[in-house]
């Protein structure tokens, strides 16, 4: 017997990782709608480690040309 191709395990691993994250999504919903206070139960992007250690200062200042860290943004 033929093993089957590569495109057909892709696929069925891209619909395995679509189901997960749909039965996700209806968890957090179900969440949200038993506690509506809880502040946990938001969709709040996750904080990543690699910026604990960095200021609002200097991440606007890696984003705006020319801006130092110990400026204020001018607006």
């Amino acid at each position: 017997m033929a093993s089957r191709g590569r495109q057909t395990f892709n696929k069925r691993q891209k619909e395995q990782q679509r189901k997960e994250k749909q039965q996700e999504k209806f968890a957090r919903r179900l969440q949200r709608k038993d506690n509506p206070n809880d502040p946990e139960g938001l969709d709040v992007a996750e904080e990543s480690e690699e910026f604990d250690d960095i200021s609002t200062d200097e991440i606007l200042a890696s984003l705006v040309p020319g801006l130092k860290p110990s400026e204020p943004p001018s607006r």
